[in-house]
């Protein structure tokens, strides 16, 4: 069950404690955590954080039964204790060469040169919780794409204005971007925008983004000869999540988890 927000709970009740056995998750613990899981809200955020300390938690509770790491033990001496549990206890098959072809063939495209886009933008910045400005910086940038349509040359000016990105100064330019080098969600626009400037403004976390792509090249196709060990390695990777979360589920049943569950995606934050 997720974590429910105070203000949802009757009568203003706190959320339930998050407790791995006798050990409850301090919420100021997940407070400082939620720094490393960028998200889209703060509840979700929150929501990744506290899971992650759950999966750290009953990683190191079975280290300590193995005596792998000492009760009080430094958090370095942790997370050392964590790898050696997981190599000895983790069991991952590795992928044979037919296995390695068979998934090639299935997704090809998968393994392509990436596509590479010449982009400059304006960031329009509005948190994500914050629906009041988020609405004006929308209006806003409506309205400066009008003005951009009529008067593409004005791009600059406007960065230099309205953006709050420091690619301001540069006239909006972000340079050659391959997929994965921006924020997650206007990555996964910009692999679908055609070269111009893009109609709407674009979501994000940070707020809104005005997009002009100037220039697309799109990627290639490889042959499986030289993408067989970027093939080996991704299904070895997913060979070892499959593993790490049905290990992970049998460590939950054992030792007990409440306050949260455990999703596909535990595994995934403690591999990263």
């Amino acid at each position: 069950m997720q974590m429910i927000e105070i203000e949802q709970l009757p009568g203003g009740a706190s959320p339930p404690p998050i407790r791995v056995g006798e050990i409850t998750i301090a919420e100021a613990d997940i407070a400082q955590e939620m720094q490393y899981h960028p998200a889209a809200s703060a509840g979700e955020a929150q929501l990744q954080a506290a899971r992650a300390l759950v999966v750290r938690e009953l990683l190191r509770r079975r280290a300590a039964e193995l005596g792998l790491v000492a009760a009080a033990a430094e958090e370095s001496d942790n997370d050392a204790a964590i790898a050696a549990l997981l190599e000895q206890e983790l069991e991952v098959p590795e992928p044979s060469d037919a296995d390695c072809r068979r998934f090639f063939e299935a997704d090809p495209e998968r393994f392509s040169e990436p596509t590479r886009l010449a982009v400059r933008h304006i960031l329009l910045a509005a948190a994500p919780d914050d629906a009041e400005a988020r609405d004006a910086q929308y209006r806003l940038g409506a309205e400066l794409l009008n003005e951009l349509a009529a008067i593409p040359e004005r791009f600059t000016e406007f960065a230099l204005r309205h953006s709050a990105c420091p690619s301001k100064d540069e006239g909006g330019e972000l340079g050659w971007l391959a997929p994965g080098q921006t924020v997650a969600e206007l990555d996964r626009a910009l692999q679908h925008l055609p070269e111009g400037l893009h109609e709407r403004p674009l979501a994000s976390r940070y707020g809104w983004h005005l997009v002009c792509v100037d220039e697309r090249l799109d990627g290639q196709r490889l042959p499986f000869e030289a993408v067989v060990e970027r093939v080996r390695h991704t299904l070895r990777e997913q060979a070892t999540r499959r593993a790490l979360r049905h290990y992970l589920l049998a460590l939950e049943a054992e030792i007990g988890v409440e306050g949260v569950e455990l999703d596909d995606d535990s595994a995934l934050s403690l591999m990263q």
